[in-house]
């Protein structure tokens, strides 16, 4: 499993150097939407339970930190801070060029 070796919590988003040398972008809007906790995601269902669109464009985030040695816990602006984010959501989440030319099935600039 790939591993953080370097984070960086600004108020619009997260910076990840992962150990295998890629640079991940986190942006906090879309960290909030995809919250894996289980206020926003049925436990049993695996349903979102967050509405789409009712996440503040404004939100930034307050806080980041470790949760042993496979995540990330994340405070935001709106009070939400019960979600731990593992290394694989988060390296699943990156929103790189790199990494949207990918989920697209396109090559990166």
């Amino acid at each position: 499993m790939t591993r953080p070796n370097k984070v960086e919590v600004h108020k619009d988003k997260i910076l990840m150097q992962w150990d295998d040398g890629h640079g991940g972008v986190h942006l906090s809007k879309g960290l909030r939407e995809a919250c894996p906790c289980a206020n926003c995601v049925d436990e049993w269902t695996g349903e979102r339970k967050i509405v789409p669109g009712s996440i503040s464009d404004n939100i930034h985030i307050m806080e980041a930190n470790p949760v042993g040695n496979y995540a990330v816990s994340i405070a935001f602006s709106d009070g939400h801070n019960t979600g731990i984010y593992r290394f694989g959501i988060l390296r699943a989440l990156c929103s790189c060029e790199e990494c949207i030319a990918a989920k697209a099935g396109q090559t990166a600039p």
